[in-house]
């Protein structure tokens, strides 16, 4: 499917911003761009072989954490509202694995294109699919109270989505092969949202963002950094549902994500 070219002509233009801060940033006034010179064989000589191509390389600004997508500051509300709508329209219309095969939905993601907070869990389930909203079944109450209750915002000021966007046959876990051809959406949405804070939740999630295997007994309680980035792993809603006692770990790790961005914490825990 072809992208749109608003969404593509507002990240080349975000990238390009970003490209002339850091230069001024680091004292260049001036940048200098020369054509590439092309060598002169010696009269008489047998033309050169074609050099071997070089190995392919990920496009700039390809990757969750590359500095040409933290260029969002630029935009403005309503060029990051444009940004994700297109984002949106593509992911309703993808069939780039087999997860549309068997959604009625997609879902894109919903929030705030201003958010200083990015919640991201693995991928929709049976609600999900129905409604095209993210976290909206008996785990989307409890992540609202969380964030409505514990962090004292509204739903509504922070941006929730998943790593992938159609629903995984029996709420399985993503495939890796599902989850890479979904992840380039996610990227593009936190480049335009530009969230000071992502709060991943379970395993899988976590996994995809900080790119490890480690399980989330050894991850969550943890701070990680990455190119201006504050991410903070905790556990799924849908595992508090079955595990009630770990809702205290929970509210812990969600204390360290306000600490980070200086949000009070509330006296008492609520919900």
């Amino acid at each position: 499917m072809k992208e749109d070219p608003r969404a593509e002509a507002l990240e080349l233009i975000a990238a390009i911003r970003m490209r002339l801060m850091n230069a001024v940033e680091a004292g260049i006034d001036a940048i200098r761009i020369e054509a590439p010179k092309t060598a002169t064989a010696p009269r008489g000589a047998s033309p050169a072989s074609p050099p071997s191509p070089a190995p392919e390389r990920p496009p700039q600004g390809s990757g969750l954490f590359d500095a040409a997508a933290k260029a969002a500051p630029a935009l403005s509300t309503g060029e990051k509202a444009a940004a994700l709508e297109a984002i949106a329209a593509e992911v309703r219309a993808c069939t780039k694995c087999r997860l549309h095969k068997g959604r009625t939905n997609a879902v894109p993601g919903e929030g705030n294109p201003d958010a200083r907070i990015l919640f991201i869990g693995e991928g929709p389930g049976e609600n999900e699919d129905l409604q095209g909203r993210p976290f909206v079944g008996r785990a989307g109450e409890l992540l609202t109270k969380i964030v409505e209750g514990g962090m004292g915002l509204k739903r509504e000021a922070v941006f929730i989505a998943n790593v992938v966007k159609c629903r995984p046959p029996e709420n399985r876990v993503p495939l890796p092969d599902e989850a890479a051809a979904c992840l380039p959406y996610l990227h593009r949405q936190i480049a335009a949202v530009n969230p000071e804070l992502i709060v991943t939740l379970g395993r899988p999630a976590t996994g995809a963002i900080l790119e490890t295997d480690e399980p989330m007994g050894k991850l969550r309680g943890k701070v990680f950094h990455r190119e201006g980035r504050t991410v903070v792993p905790t556990y799924h809603p849908a595992y508090l549902l079955r595990n009630p006692p770990a809702k205290r770990e929970v509210w812990e790790d969600i204390q360290v994500a306000m600490r980070e961005i200086g949000l009070p914490i509330p006296d008492r825990r609520r919900g």
